[in-house]
């Protein structure tokens, strides 16, 4: 049995890995972080710098980040008392697709996600990583709260 926690750094990805731990003891799991292409393009054109993220030079650097954020999730979780390891992958759709995919190759009993605790209007106009993952997926999927 290994689960699949997706990790994005924040708050609610820490507080998930947090919970995870409380529960299940020495578990497997590989902790996920998706590299999201077009989000990281977006960002760069709002700010004002021009889309370079196809060149090798931006990919290498956001490669390199995505590794060492998705470390410090399998970190936290080791640390959780968890058998964990860390695991990249660049977004094919969307970030909960990726997600998915990536819990049916590797046949997770579990995945676990944080949840942005968007209210009820919000979740409408936006949606949610973890509400994509919960509908989209074939396997059970635990969403946690941040511990706010």
């Amino acid at each position: 049995m290994t689960i699949l926690l997706a990790y994005d750094g924040s708050d609610d990805a820490q507080a998930a890995i947090a919970f995870v731990g409380s529960l299940v003891k020495p578990q497997p799991v590989v902790v996920l972080t998706v590299w999201e292409r077009m989000a990281m393009s977006a960002m760069r054109g709002s700010v004002g710098m021009m889309p370079t993220l196809d060149s090798p030079e931006a990919d290498q650097a956001m490669g390199e980040a995505m590794s060492e954020l998705a470390e410090q999730g399998a970190r936290l979780a080791r640390e959780a008392g968890l058998e964990a390891t860390a695991r990249v992958e660049t977004d094919s759709l969307a970030v909960w697709s990726t997600i998915v995919d990536v819990a049916d190759q590797i046949d997770a009993s579990l995945i676990v996600t944080g949840t942005r605790g968007l209210g009820k209007v919000a979740s409408l106009l936006v949606g949610s990583t973890s509400n994509r993952v919960l509908h989209h997926a074939k396997r059970p999927v635990l969403t946690v709260p941040s511990a706010q």
